[in-house]
C-alpha cells in the first residue's frame, strides 16, 4: 500500500488547497498529480489483481489515453474547420485546428522514430519534443479538468454585487450573443437572490469603450439589462476598464466604496471562468466566478486560448521547466 501514499498526499493537499481558495491554478496541478500518482500506483499492483481487473487497469492507463489522444486530434481539426467557417480566419479561431494538427505531428514523429533511426542529435530532438509536449499536455489536462470542476460552483448565501464582465460590442453599440449570455446569467442570479428573500444584489456591469466602439460596453450592458426588466436603481456601471484585470480591479474599488464587507459573484462565459477566477484572486476580489453558456463549437478554441494565456502568465516557471526537460533530453539522447 506504500505505492498509494503519494496519491493520498497529493489528494489531501488538493483538498486543503480547494478549502483555502478554489481560485488557484495550483489546485489544478495537484489534481493532475493525484491522478498521475494513482495510475502509477495501480500499475504496481497489477500482478496482484485477477486477470480481468489487470486488463482493465492496463486499458485505463495505456489504451484509453492513447485512443483519446487520436480522437481528440481528429475532433480538434474538425472543430478548427467549423471555427473558420463560422467565425473567420483570425489567428484565435485557428487554435483548435492547429492543436489537432500538432497532436498528429507529434504522433507521427514518435511512430516513425524506429524506422528513421537517426543520430544522437535526432534522438535528443525527438525526446525533447516528447517531454515538452507531455509537460504542456499534462498542464492543459489539469487546467481542463479543474476548470470543469470549478464551473460546477453554485451561488450560495447572500451576495451584495453581481459583476458582469464585458466582451465587446457588435457594430460598436449592440450587445452580442456572447455578452448577452453573461448578462442573462447575471440577471438570473439577482432574481434568484430576490426569490429566496434576500435583498437583491446590485448588477455591476464592467467594460470601457474600445477604439472601434461608439459607447462604453458598460453603458450598452446597462441598457440591455433595463430592457430585460432589471431595476435601473440596481444597475451600476464601471466604464473605464479595457482588460479583465482592469474589469476586476476597478469593480473591486467601486464595491469597496459602497461596502467594505461586500460579497460578490463575478459572471463571465464558462470557458473564461477559471482564468477570471485566478485574476479575481490576484486582484483581491471577494467572490467566486461563475460561467454562462457558450456555443458548443466555440468552446474548444476559446478554452485553448484561455490555457495559452495562463501558460504565458506563468512563462518564467514554464520556460525554466521546459528548458530543464530539453537539457535532460540532450543528455539522455547523447548517451542513448
Amino acid at each position: 500500500m506504500i505505492a498509494f501514499v503519494p496519491t493520498a498526499v497529493f489528494f489531501l493537499w488538493f483538498c486543503w488547497g480547494v478549502r483555502q481558495d478554489r481560485r488557484q491554478f495550483r489546485n489544478a496541478v495537484l489534481l493532475g498529480l493525484t491522478v498521475l500518482c494513482l495510475s502509477f500506483a495501480l500499475l504496481t499492483q497489477v500482478d496482484r489483481l485477477p486477470g480481468d481487473l489487470a486488463v482493465l487497469v492496463y486499458s485505463l492507463v495505456f489504451f484509453v489515453p492513447a485512443l483519446a489522444v487520436v480522437l481528440l486530434g481528429g475532433f480538434l481539426i474538425g472543430n478548427g474547420l467549423t471555427m473558420v467557417r463560422k467565425e473567420g480566419r483570425r489567428p484565435a479561431n485557428l487554435l483548435s485546428g492547429l492543436a489537432g494538427v500538432g497532436i498528429f505531428a507529434v504522433l507521427a514523429l514518435v511512430v516513425s522514430a524506429d524506422y528513421l533511426g537517426g543520430s544522437h542529435a535526432y534522438q535528443s530532438f525527438l525526446m525533447a519534443v516528447v517531454l515538452v509536449t507531455g509537460y504542456v499536455s499534462f498542464l492543459f489536462l489539469c487546467f481542463l479538468a479543474y476548470a470543469f470542476l470549478y464551473g460546477r460552483i453554485r451561488v450560495r448565501g447572500d451576495v451584495d454585487f453581481v459583476v458582469v464582465l464585458g466582451s465587446g460590442l457588435i457594430g460598436g453599440e449592440r450587445v452580442p450573443p456572447l455578452l448577452a449570455s453573461r448578462l442573462r446569467s447575471g440577471l438570473a442570479v439577482q432574481r434568484k437572490q430576490a426569490d429566496r428573500g434576500a435583498e437583491p444584489p446590485v448588477l455591476l456591469v464592467s467594460g470601457g469603450q474600445g477604439p472601434d466602439e461608439k459607447l462604453p460596453e458598460a453603458e450598452a450592458m446597462g441598457r440591455w439589462l433595463v430592457a430585460e426588466g432589471a431595476d435601473p436603481a440596481l444597475v451600476r456601471q464601471e466604464a473605464r476598464s479595457r482588460t479583465t484585470t482592469e474589469n476586476l480591479r476597478f469593480s473591486r474599488r467601486m464595491m469597496e466604496e459602497a461596502d467594505d464587507h461586500y460579497v460578490c459573484v463575478v459572471v463571465t462565459n464558462n470557458f473564461h471562468a477559471f482564468r477570471a477566477a485566478m485574476t479575481a484572486r490576484r486582484e483581491g476580489v471577494r467572490g467566486q466566478v461563475i460561467g454562462s453558456p457558450t456555443a458548443a463549437y466555440f468552446w474548444p478554441s476559446a478554452t485553448i486560448r484561455e490555457f495559452v494565456a495562463v501558460f504565458w502568465e506563468n512563462r518564467v516557471v514554464n520556460g525554466v521547466l521546459c528548458g530543464l526537460l530539453v537539457a535532460l533530453a540532450v543528455v539522455v539522447g547523447m548517451r542513448w
